[in-house]
């Protein structure tokens, strides 16, 4: 697999334009997200976070109409696989940093740097299944093996992204519907560049020898 390109400029330029053009609606959308998540104890993140990214995809496609708040919804239709990547990822998360805080000094810095380089191999993962319809695993290892071709670049990417996104919790948290459109906006970004170089007829994912040999027969 080819090295994919960082690129750090262009991506964070494109996704702060489509995020100050939308702001209204991204805003409000992303109200909804926090709210039905919240309430419902994080089992909603996925579908949420699924329409979230639908919105987003219209806005840069500019589909006609225009996308709407009510798209957010349209989340549902990803509801298994959502769930299913936000929760098997969170518990291995949460799982790991339980383990990591036993080891003195270096435990907690360790758990901060292996829950972002996770969440950084997985950043394109939701938008594989919106996009691609793939389920939560094979989006997954997709986006893993996409972002392994060039990881440091892209855990920097992704680590100020998350600090941006981040940051509006600083205001009583509410603060955060703000800041949490320009993350998912540059991921955006970043994600359809780096696959609108790839063939959407050919497998994303290359077989295994032992597949190829078995097709060859």
């Amino acid at each position: 697999m080819e090295i994919v390109e960082v690129k750090f400029g262009e991506w964070f330029d494109e996704g702060f334009t489509l995020y100050k053009e939308n702001f209204g609606l991204l805003v409000l959308s992303s109200l909804v997200f926090c709210l039905l998540s919240g309430i419902t104890f994080g089992i909603l993140l996925g579908p949420m976070m699924a329409g979230l990214v639908l919105i987003i995809f219209g806005l840069v496609d500019k589909s006609d109409p225009e996308p709407g708040v009510g798209i957010i919804f349209k989340g549902f239709d990803f509801f298994v696989q959502s769930f299913l990547l936000c929760l098997v990822w969170g518990l291995a998360i949460i799982i790991g940093s339980i383990v990591l805080s036993f080891i003195p000094v270096l435990g907690q810095l360790a758990s901060l740097f292996g829950s972002y380089a996770l969440q950084a191999l997985l950043m394109f993962a939701m938008f594989l299944i919106v996009d691609k319809k793939m389920d939560f695993w094979t989006a997954s290892m997709e986006s893993m093996n996409r972002v392994k071709t060039n990881f440091w670049p892209f855990l920097g990417l992704f680590a100020v992204t998350a600090i941006i996104s981040s940051a509006g919790a600083i205001a009583c948290g509410i603060g955060i519907i703000f800041t949490i459109p320009i993350q998912f906006c540059i991921l955006t970004v970043a994600y359809k560049d780096v696959y609108s170089a790839i063939q959407t007829d050919a497998p994303l994912i290359e077989d295994s020898p032992a597949d190829q040999e078995e097709t060859n027969q």
